[in-house]
């Protein structure tokens, strides 16, 4: 010390804070001040916190722990904490939900009414973030039907098959629409099997369209010299823009 004088105190949080002590020295001469009293600092490892962003690198401090004998971070490393991010739930390969609308034929009558449904379970991907295994739940809480003709529902029923008319609807017009489920779900995580965390934000997923034919049962004259196609559909034309459907002036969004 070449008969230096200087003094420290130990972080609050660490283990040699335990008691309260304040080290010195004077020279060689080391001192120890107790403002406790009990003399001796707490046995255990200290330990520093760092959060790292999975997308920028960037780090953050924890600050100081200490770590007793006797619980499972006395024998870890300094812990470094792992979170995810909505921007890393959104680049996750989570799958859209396969939509359900109008009979299997893919054809309804004008003003019959559409069932809409999905399979709404929750999914469960793995991945691994800074060398840690990650488990990520994926859960759909709120589903969008855009109809194709204007009319649009948003609802957290996933809804279920015919004959059940939950979430359903109609249309107005003959023509061809595509109907097109978009899933907006929740997120957690668990690292190495620990506890599932909230991720903070929800992401939007579009499932396939859906397309159907809204045909109108009015009575029409018919060319009786013309063949008839007994392989075909007599229900569904083809699609082409002029068989498109249109809008629906009367168009709305409801909430179920």
């Amino acid at each position: 010390m070449n008969g230096g004088e200087w003094s420290c105190t130990p972080h609050p949080d660490s283990c040699e804070a335990g008691s309260g002590e304040q080290v010195s020295a004077t020279g060689d001469v080391f001192n120890i001040n107790n403002s406790t009293g009990s003399g001796e600092p707490v046995e255990g490892v200290t330990q520093r916190g760092t959060r790292i962003d999975n997308e920028t690198g960037e780090t953050e401090d924890l600050g100081i722990r200490c770590a007793l004998p006797g619980t499972p971070e006395y024998e870890e490393a300094p812990p470094v904490v792992i979170t995810v991010t909505r921007e890393d739930f959104a680049r996750m390969p989570i799958e859209p939900l396969q939509a359900s609308a109008g009979p299997a034929e893919g054809w309804l009558p004008v003003h019959m009414t559409n069932v809409l449904h999905t399979d709404a379970e929750t999914q469960e991907l793995n991945t691994e973030l800074i060398d840690t295994p990650v488990a990520i739940r994926a859960t759909p809480v709120s589903f969008h039907w855009d109809l194709g003709d204007g009319n649009t529902i948003t609802t957290t029923n996933p809804g279920e098959p015919y004959p059940s008319e939950q979430v359903s609807a109609t249309y107005s017009h003959e023509g061809w629409y595509d109907i097109t489920l978009t899933t907006t779900f929740s997120g957690q995580f668990s690292v190495a099997g620990g506890e599932w965390q909230d991720i903070d934000g929800t992401i939007e997923i579009t499932s396939d369209p859906v397309p159907i034919y809204s045909k109108s049962l009015e009575s029409n004259l018919v060319n009786t010299d013309s063949p008839v196609d007994e392989n075909g559909d007599p229900w569904k034309p083809e699609r082409t823009p002029e068989t498109e459907g249109p809008k629906d002036p009367d168009a709305r969004h409801r909430t179920i």
